[in-house]
């Protein structure tokens, strides 16, 4: 079995760095923010953050059996050596991968306060200063997570009435970009199970975009999620009868699991095609990728293998002329961490942002000014990352029953 464990004795004394310690715990937002915290014997700590969900810091502080006493500056190298480590129980894809990314991030900003300069530059260097933000909107209560699953409200909060007014408030808070989600609970009448929207949904839909177009116009980018609900033919139908709203994108048409089905879907409209969320280290990208079966990829860094393991992604879909747009559904630990990634992929697009309703968002991060400003984050100049928690914030909104870093 390969060994990715440490093999050099050739270092320079200020790079020569140990991990001593890995803590996490999970701040509760609009999802659990699971963050993560890397101790070295420099006096150097690093934060990062996983995809939200169960089991997640689990499996980071597991990673601890065989991190500590490693170098964090060899971020790559480490990275293999959690998936080799754990590739017996899931370290290929899935959570472990997930729990990895975390670190992996935390191992940037690590390396960044080490050598002094920011992630970006350790990722090969800078092709913008600020990064452009859509805004991940809903329509009244239209959507709200329990345990992961979306909850149904009544019918009012779905009126297309709702989406334009909530589009026009985002709009005037700078965002010249923005996402609602587009399936919705009349799509499983008279059928919760099979997939297939009837004409009376699939017309609410296109009432829906209309709506929205007429009150923000069309110089706002304007995207659409439908979370995989539906079959080919649905799929078809409605990214057919949106083309003539110039969308950004309609995201997540078929279920994720088979490329040829989503690749079919994107041969028969010119309605921009996105999705990647689900897909786990650059090798489950390939079909998607080299066969043309999406027009924007929007993997999550801190699900499919942290910012390394992003890049090579988006490199790929620069090979093929696909523009690159992360998932982000963070806290600011890993929003700004997908800010540096922004900043050095060439084909990056725009990032998202998915906590407007987060009141206490800009009190939980320690820079002196809101993340977002105008539809923009600046690419910060700090070592590192450039961002860290108020413990005191992160505290008052812990995981019931989770416990604050040690």
């Amino acid at each position: 079995m390969r060994d990715f464990s440490n093999r050099t004795t050739n270092r320079a004394p200020d790079r020569d760095v140990t991990i001593t310690d890995i803590e996490t715990c999970v701040v509760e937002g609009n999802f659990e923010w699971n963050l993560v915290r890397v101790h070295t014997d420099a006096g150097v700590t690093g934060i990062g953050e996983s995809y939200r969900g169960g089991g997640v810091t689990e499996v980071m502080e597991y990673m601890k059996r065989f991190l500590v006493g490693e170098n964090p500056l060899d971020v790559e190298r480490l990275f293999r050596r959690m998936v080799q480590e754990t590739s017996g129980h899931g370290g290929t894809t899935g959570k472990v991968v997930t729990a990895a990314s975390g670190i992996e991030i935390a191992l940037w900003d690590v390396a960044g306060k080490v050598l002094g300069v920011p992630a970006y530059q350790l990722l090969g260097g800078k092709y913008r200063d600020e990064v452009r933000i859509y805004c991940d909107c809903h329509a009244g209560e239209a959507y709200e997570v329990s345990d992961g699953y979306p909850s149904a409200h009544d019918d009012d909060a779905y009126a297309a009435e709702a989406y334009a007014e909530e589009a026009a408030r985002v709009v005037d808070m700078g965002f010249t970009a923005l996402k609602f989600d587009l399936d919705q609970p009349f799509d499983n009448d008279p059928d919760p199970f099979n997939g297939r929207a009837s004409n009376a949904a699939v017309r609410r839909k296109v009432e829906t975009v209309e709506a929205i177009r007429e009150e923000v116009g069309y110089d706002v980018d304007l995207a659409f999620d439908v979370h995989w609900d539906y079959t080919i033919d649905t799929a078809k139908r409605l990214a057919s009868k949106l083309e003539p709203y110039d969308l950004m994108w309609l995201e997540d048409v078929v279920p994720p699991e088979n490329a040829d089905a989503q690749r079919e879907v994107n041969r028969a409209t010119s309605t921009p095609l996105a999705t990647g969320e689900n897909r786990f280290r650059v090798h489950e990208f390939e079909e998607l990728l080299y066969d043309f079966g999406v027009d924007i990829v929007t993997p999550d860094p801190t699900t499919c293998g942290g910012l390394a393991e992003s890049k090579a992604i988006a490199n790929r879909a620069e090979e093929n002329y696909i523009a690159f747009s992360p998932h982000n559904v963070c806290g600011p630990v890993g929003t700004m961490a997908c800010v540096h990634l922004g900043a050095c992929v060439p084909n990056f697009d725009v990032l998202e942002y998915h906590a407007l309703e987060v009141e206490w968002w800009d009190d939980l991060h320690d820079r002196d000014r809101p993340l977002i400003e105008d539809g923009y984050i600046e690419v910060p100049e700090e070592p590192g990352l450039g961002i860290g928690i108020d413990e005191d914030v992160a505290r008052d909104h812990l995981l019931d029953g989770g416990t604050m870093f040690p």
